[in-house]
Order: C-alpha cells, then sequence, then structure tokens
C-alpha cells in the first residue's frame, strides 16, 4: 500500500514551518516531507512530529545556493567539498528524525563550465551519497526538474535520470518522479510512472502549468492515482504544490482521490 505525504514547505505557508505540522495533522496527514529542515532544530522536530503522530518521509540534502537561483553542489566542479558537508548534515537530521529517503538534487551545469565535467562530478558525489546514505539503511533518490523553472538543471527529464543511474550503478539509488516537472518537460506522466516504476523510490505531485493543486491545471490525475493506488507501488505519493489560493482551501482532491485506497 502507498502513503500519502504533504509537503510542509510548499503548503501550509501561512504559518511559520514549526506550526505547519500542526496542521498537516489537523487535516487527516500521518506523513510528512520537507525539503530542507534545517532552519529547524532537530528536536524542536522531534518534539512536532511525536505531538501530532507523524513521521518525516523524505528531505532533500542542503543545495547550497541553488533556490537562490545559483548552480547549487551536487554537480558543481570545485563544490565537492561543501557536498561532502551538506549530506553529512543532511545523514545527521534524517537518522535523528527517522527520515528512510533523502532528496540528492543535481545542481545547474554553470555557465562556465563544460558538461561532461558537471555530469561526472555529480556521478561521483551520488556515489559517496549511496555508500554514506545505504551506510545508514537510508535510500537516496534523485530528481528530474524542469528546464524552465531551472534553466541548466543536470538531470532534466527520465532518459537522463536512466543514465545517471546507469553511471553510478549503485542499487540503492531510486528515481525521484514530480508529475509538475515530468508534465513541463512534455512528459507522459502516466506512462513515465509505469514504464519506470521499478526505479522510482518517491512521486510527488502538483498540476500543470502553474503548480497548484490537482484540478487546477492539464494533468489527468484520477488516471494517474487510479493506476498508482492499484499497483504495486509501496512508497510516498507526496503533494508538493503552491496552493492556488490558501491552503485550507486547496485540499479537495484529498478526499476525492485518497478516501478510501491509502495510508493518509
Amino acid at each position: 500500500m502507498s502513503h500519502l505525504a504533504v509537503n510542509l514547505s510548499m503548503i501550509f505557508t501561512e504559518v511559520p514551518l514549526i506550526e505547519r505540522f500542526a496542521l498537516a495533522h489537523a487535516h487527516g496527514f500521518q506523513h510528512v516531507e520537507i525539503q530542507f529542515p534545517y532552519e529547524l532544530d532537530i528536536l524542536d522536530i522531534q518534539t512536532q512530529l511525536q505531538q501530532y503522530q507523524l513521521s518525516l518521509c523524505l528531505i532533500n540534502v542542503p543545495a547550497g545556493d541553488l533556490m537562490q537561483g545559483g548552480n547549487g553542489l551536487a554537480g558543481v566542479p570545485g563544490q565537492e567539498a561543501a557536498f561532502h558537508q551538506a549530506l553529512e548534515l543532511a545523514i545527521r537530521y534524517a537518522k535523528a528524525l527517522n527520515v528512510p529517503r533523502v532528496n540528492i538534487l543535481a545542481g545547474k551545469q554553470p555557465l562556465d563550465a563544460d558538461l561532461l565535467p558537471c555530469l561526472n562530478t555529480l556521478c561521483r558525489n551520488l556515489k559517496l551519497a549511496c555508500h554514506l546514505l545505504s551506510e545508514q539503511g537510508i535510500e537516496p533518490v534523485i530528481e528530474m526538474i524542469n528546464g524552465t523553472d531551472m534553466p541548466r538543471f543536470l538531470v532534466q527529464n527520465i532518459a537522463q535520470a536512466q543514465e545517471m543511474l546507469e553511471a553510478v550503478k549503485h542499487p540503492a539509488l531510486k528515481i525521484q518522479y514530480d508529475c509538475y516537472h515530468m508534465a513541463m518537460m512534455g512528459e507522459d506522466v502516466l506512462a513515465g510512472l509505469q514504464e519506470n516504476l521499478a526505479q522510482i523510490g518517491h512521486i510527488q505531485f502538483a498540476d500543470c502549468p502553474n503548480r497548484h493543486e490537482p484540478d487546477t491545471g492539464d494533468i489527468a490525475f484520477q488516471a494517474i492515482f487510479d493506476w498508482l493506488l492499484h499497483s504495486n507501488y509501496q512508497g510516498f505519493i507526496a503533494a508538493e504544490y503552491k496552493p492556488k489560493t490558501h491552503s485550507n482551501q486547496s485540499l479537495a482532491w484529498k478526499n476525492k482521490y485518497f478516501s478510501n485506497d491509502v495510508n493518509t
């Protein structure tokens, strides 16, 4: 059985991060993910998770300046030491908070760098991450991010993710599949899930093109969720969208698509 999660970095942002755990619980979620939990102390997160009976199912390795428009860390030659430090911090949080899965963001090809050295750097850093994470029983995943929102991102589509998995050659490494990013790249979202499910470790969703909640755009979520809930996918399906108006008003999809067949 798959499990439904809500992303606290993009949803319930009407209140500070520390207050979003309570809102997730109030809306019936049992699992949450946080892109970058590092603004909060581990003990404070533990307290919230325990108080509201939540599990934290995914975090990202710190990505340097990526979210501020920079190139990030994992695929940037010369940033290896900074990536290793970021990885160690992610492992410390994941171990303390029982996070089963950690996402590594590839980063962007710098304007003054050739592509091949960036991909080689990413491959080496992913091998290190796979070794250190799997040693702790944590599954590493890599995410494809569309090139419109993040130009020069090193892993934008399924083919590029598959190539990187083949280069890294580590059995623990899986794909994080975000329906929104794949739709933005012109991929058939459902076919992509069906054809690659064995290599997918985590799924996220938002509608396309505006990245709001389901049923605000072009993605046919009924078919996607129907297929997923009857597939042998055992992982998390996480809502990671920008609410169109207010978070509380954006949750109609939860009862519509996940009323019976999922551990919410």
